[in-house]
């Protein structure tokens, strides 16, 4: 396996965006892997299953195939990058993202995208359980206030009108953060050893900033060979 990064962290705190510039910043490949769990979603959706039935999730995961691109999202061999986005798929993931099968299979396939290839990925769990061993690991958050403001630009940008106003995402990231933390597998936490950046009133440059710094020090420490 390659060197992995890792970002965790709760809804609207600038995960996807970070990692991606920091991937970027790094000349590695960015492992979205909520992109992972929204694709799935969408297959639970246009399949028509009870998305809190665990057998049905269970043969849901196995039956699909999610595959990243660097410019694209593939459920099934076609290119799903916009239809995971939908409002629905945004909040029914969370229902997803609480089964153990899923997230068990999920797991595996992210381990197989960081296989020979160096990864900056962002998750819940990606420091805690899926890359435990990871060179560097971090954990993004934010004011809650600001997360939700986030998330409803982010919805505005993608023209939902119907997401509502600013006290209703605020309770809708709330729950997301009450159930993350709450799930029994996996639960969303900082890893022991992960970096803890308050993003609060930072933009995504210095946010990356703050995480190369690290990676640099952290870099002076491992061996040439290992860096490749």
């Amino acid at each position: 396996m390659g060197q992995v990064v890792t970002i965790d962290g709760p809804a609207g705190a600038g995960k996807s965006t970070v990692a991606r510039k920091l991937a970027e910043r790094l000349g590695w490949h960015f492992l979205d892997t909520g992109a992972m769990y929204r694709a799935v979603t969408l297959a639970a959706i246009r399949a028509g299953i009870d998305l809190g039935d665990e057998p049905s999730r269970a043969r849901l995961v196995g039956e699909v195939c999610v595959e990243l691109t660097p410019d694209s999202v593939r459920l099934d061999g076609v290119d799903v990058s916009a239809a995971i986005r939908s409002l629905e798929v945004t909040r029914a993931t969370g229902t997803l993202a609480d089964s153990p099968s899923v997230r068990a299979s999920l797991r595996e396939w992210q381990r197989t995208f960081a296989r020979d290839r160096n990864v900056v990925t962002e998750g819940r769990d990606q420091g805690t359980v899926v890359f435990p061993d990871a060179f560097r690991k971090f954990f993004l958050t934010a004011s809650d206030e600001e997360r939700a403001l986030r998330r409803l630009d982010d919805y505005r940008a993608q023209g939902h009108t119907e997401a509502g106003d600013l006290d209703s995402v605020l309770r809708e990231i709330q729950d997301r953060d009450a159930r993350d933390t709450a799930r029994v597998i996996a639960p969303m936490r900082p890893a022991a050893d992960a970096i803890v950046i308050d993003s609060t009133g930072l933009g995504v440059e210095d946010v990356v900033e703050v995480m190369m710094e690290a990676i640099r020090r952290a870099d002076a420490k491992v061996p040439t060979e290992a860096r490749t």
